[in-house]
């Protein structure tokens, strides 16, 4: 499914070169989870966002379905099966919930307006009433909480290929935080080829995962099953 190979990622500061991921490979197999955990600062959303397209490599290779994607951005990555959910929500003006979902649909046709109930569905799976945020517009006035929902609402619409979410527990509550885990477990079942790469500290995430990548400075430091990680992780506190 995925093939992360070599990549090595700079920016610069100055005059000199900060590599915030350095030699980095592994691979993600169809109907595998794998969550990238570690401290801060080691690279893990710059992964993700490597990965999705929203930032280039500078060195190395993307490799899904056997194809190089290393050049394409991540609207051609989108389009090919990639769904990524960002760390940090962004506001659409004028642009509704139900507006929203009809986009992130997989057919590109009318999904919410034909299939009212899937909708509000997909709502409810993330702890939202349909009848009260369908037709909200996605901006300041819906909390950080809320618009991590809906848009982890909008990733499962698309039943991708490839979903990576960038530490989808952050900022909603922990009635939210349970449901988020049923979510994951309901997209395991029904989709069993999809592929799930989550960036998380959280320890019940890291469980569900078969396999736990730690980032350190940069570099991969473990790859393996979830339960040697969390041995692994309580040795070295």
């Amino acid at each position: 499914m995925l093939r992360v190979e070599s990549v090595s990622f700079e920016v610069k500061k100055g005059r000199k070169k900060l590599v915030i991921l350095d030699d980095v490979s592994f691979s993600v197999k169809p109907g595998e989870l794998v969550v990238i955990t570690g401290p801060n600062g080691s690279g893990k959303s710059t992964l993700a966002k490597i990965i999705a397209g929203v930032e280039m490599l500078s060195s190395g290779k993307i490799i899904l379905n056997e194809q190089d994607v290393s050049t394409k951005d991540c609207t051609e990555r989108a389009r090919m099966g990639i769904a990524y959910s960002l760390q940090a929500p962004v506001h659409f003006k004028g642009l509704t919930v139900r507006d929203l979902l009809q986009i992130a649909s997989t057919s590109g046709e009318t999904f919410c307006g034909e299939n009212l109930a899937e909708v509000s569905g997909l709502l409810e799976k993330v702890g939202l009433d349909s009848e009260q945020y369908l037709d909200r517009e996605i901006n300041n006035s819906l909390s950080g909480g809320e618009l991590k929902r809906i848009e982890i609402a909008s990733v499962i619409a698309r039943n991708a290929k490839l979903v990576i979410f960038d530490e989808p527990e952050a900022g909603i509550d922990i009635w939210s935080f349970n449901n988020l885990i049923k979510v994951f477990n309901e997209m395991r079942k029904n989709s069993p080829e999809c592929a799930i790469v989550i960036i998380s500290h959280q320890e019940r995430i890291i469980k569900m995962a078969n396999r736990i990548l730690l980032l350190k400075n940069g570099k991969i430091a473990f790859d393996g099953s979830s339960g040697d990680a969390m041995k692994m992780m309580r040795d070295t506190q």
